[in-house]
């Protein structure tokens, strides 16, 4: 005698399942970040001595940072540990998104989506690696050598970390134009024709995107939009390699035409 198929979960008990899904993969996230958090903690004054470096080069003998509040000592460097301690657990992080939503993807979406991530978090941290190694040192530079005479430069370390990060969020946000172009040419929302025709609008949306987000200088906005134009030229280069899917043909179609 066979045995009676299991009933079909209702759309309350679907949403319900898929929260409690949810609240797991969030919980395993943070408890990953909080783990690495305390294994980097002892370092965290070297990990903001590492992240202030590109500025404390630059600065003339005897200048040093400072602390304005009485807490900054140690929750600025417990910041930047936390900044450090996500990008380690990132992979996993991502990992259990993928595990989340990858049972409600087709197999085309799977293999998209595999890529998709692993591409925006590489083009996010070249950002990122883009703005401390090449444009933080000539920023600074360039600062500290317009100091008025009589001024001397003495950074508050809270305020050094905020400027740090929303760079970091504006170059690693710039490097992901690639993999935006991808998508959208891959969801058939924009051709490459499109986007040579577009590409002189492109740029000057550059220059303009750079002069808003980056500091009042020259330097650091050429160094934000020409990277931007380089990186919009190798999406349409990319996309020429992610064509969009051909539509499906219709039952009965080869039959209708003949």
């Amino acid at each position: 005698m066979a045995e009676p198929s299991p009933a079909p979960e209702s759309p309350q008990e679907s949403f319900i399942s898929h929260l409690v899904e949810l609240r797991s993969r969030l919980v395993r996230s943070v408890l990953a970040i909080l783990i690495v958090l305390v294994a980097l903690f002892p370092w965290a004054k070297d990990i903001y001595a590492l992240l202030a470096a590109p500025l404390l080069q630059v600065l003339p003998q005897g200048s040093t940072m400072i602390a304005t509040d009485v807490t900054g000592t140690f929750l600025v460097p417990l910041k930047v540990t936390l900044m450090a301690a996500f990008l380690v657990a990132l992979p996993y992080v991502l990992y259990q998104v993928w595990a989340f939503v990858a049972p409600g993807l087709y197999q085309h979406e799977k293999k998209l989506m595999v890529p998709l991530i692993v591409s925006s978090m590489f083009f996010f941290l070249a950002g990122m690696a883009f703005a401390y190694f090449l444009v933080f040192p000539w920023v600074f530079k360039f600062f500290v050598s317009y100091a008025p005479e009589g001024v001397q430069m003495m950074t508050d370390i809270d305020k050094y970390l905020s400027f740090v990060l929303w760079m970091f969020i504006a170059f690693g946000a710039t490097f992901e134009t690639p993999v935006v172009l991808v998508v959208l040419h891959r969801l058939g929302m924009v051709s490459v024709a499109k986007l040579k025709e577009i590409r002189r609008y492109v740029i000057v949306g550059a220059f303009v995107i750079a002069a808003v987000i980056t500091p009042p200088d020259v330097i650091s906005q050429l160094m934000l939009a020409i990277p931007m134009c380089l990186l919009y030229e190798l999406g349409i280069i990319l996309c020429r390699f992610f064509p969009p899917p051909k539509p499906a043909a219709e039952p009965g179609a080869d039959g209708a035409s003949a």
